[in-house]
């Protein structure tokens, strides 16, 4: 959702297109919201996730509370399981394989942080893959890069309705990503392609190589997640361009982005803030899955 009012809540002055994300979020959960009326008229049934946490994990914790807070106004029914930080990984893969077998849960995740005697990859590989609602399971991964799949991992669909909300046609248009992981990079260059983007995927090896800024400099679209403060300098921006900024980092007791915002926002058409951009859609997106989820289950 665009926000035309300047940038004088983040302390430039100059006029510009930003991509509130507190604003976007609302109007997807007054969406789903609905929705899940719809469906709990014809089913008798809301759906139902179970999101898990191991260890007593802050981060995880202030998400599971950000997560709860957004499923009661949807109308979705939410449930939080923790475990200690010592269980042994083959209990928590136990306690998976029963909410699997439960037909009453549509949906599981896994938070992290997960202590260290726990194979993340194995336990998001037990998730059943109709449940998974962050289409991390290697078999939802696999059916994303042909296209098969309805359950997309959150952040990069919260990128994507951020791009999306500015109406801005992707096919043929330069994207770039920048940072190359599993949960957010690799899945997001594959929806950028999709929509018949040109995609280039810069990682740690082309800033090695002195190759960042020009990739960077020709971007219509450019995304950043890395988790480095200011990795990307404002003036490198091309004008008009996208760029939304998945970073979180701690600076000066501040939350800032991957890149320059201040100079940014001279060059940009739309750009997402740090913190309200991409954070809010996110855990939106998880509930978005949930739904999916359900209605697969229950042939809807």
């Amino acid at each position: 959702m665009i926000n035309q009012a300047g940038h004088a809540q983040y302390g430039i002055n100059i006029m510009s297109n930003i991509l509130d994300g507190k604003v976007l979020a609302q109007k997807i959960k007054d969406s789903l919201k609905e929705e899940v009326s719809i469906l709990k008229e014809k089913t008798g049934k809301v759906p139902r996730m179970v999101n898990l946490i191991i260890g007593d994990q802050h981060g995880a914790c202030a998400y599971a509370k950000s997560q709860k807070k957004v499923a009661e106004y949807i109308g979705i029914d939410y449930e939080l399981a923790t475990f200690s930080k010592d269980i042994p990984c083959a209990e928590v893969k136990e306690a998976l394989i029963k909410l699997n077998k439960d037909p009453s849960v549509n949906g599981i995740m896994i938070h992290k942080p997960v202590p260290d005697q726990i194979d993340y990859p194995v336990l998001a590989n037990c998730v059943d893959v109709t449940k998974d609602l962050e289409g991390i399971n290697i078999v939802n991964i696999g059916k994303m890069m042909l296209g098969h799949t309805h359950i997309i991992p959150c952040t990069p669909a919260a990128v994507m309705e951020h791009i999306k909300s500015t109406s801005v046609d992707l096919k043929g248009k330069e994207a770039v990503v920048v940072g190359h992981s599993n949960i957010v990079g690799k899945p997001l260059s594959l929806l950028l392609l999709k929509e018949h983007a040109t995609v280039t995927v810069c990682h740690v090896a082309t800033s090695e190589a002195g190759k960042l800024i020009n990739h960077v400099q020709r971007a219509d679209i450019l995304v950043v997640a890395v988790g480095r403060a200011s990795l990307i300098k404002g003036e490198w921006i091309k004008k008009g361009a996208i760029v939304i900024d998945v970073g979180i980092n701690h600076v000066d007791n501040k939350i800032v982005g991957d890149v320059e915002f201040d100079k940014a926002s001279e060059q940009a058409g739309f750009i997402t803030p740090v913190p309200g951009g991409v954070g809010p859609v996110t855990v939106v997106m998880l509930m978005q899955n949930g739904i999916e989820s359900f209605k697969r289950q229950n042939s809807l």
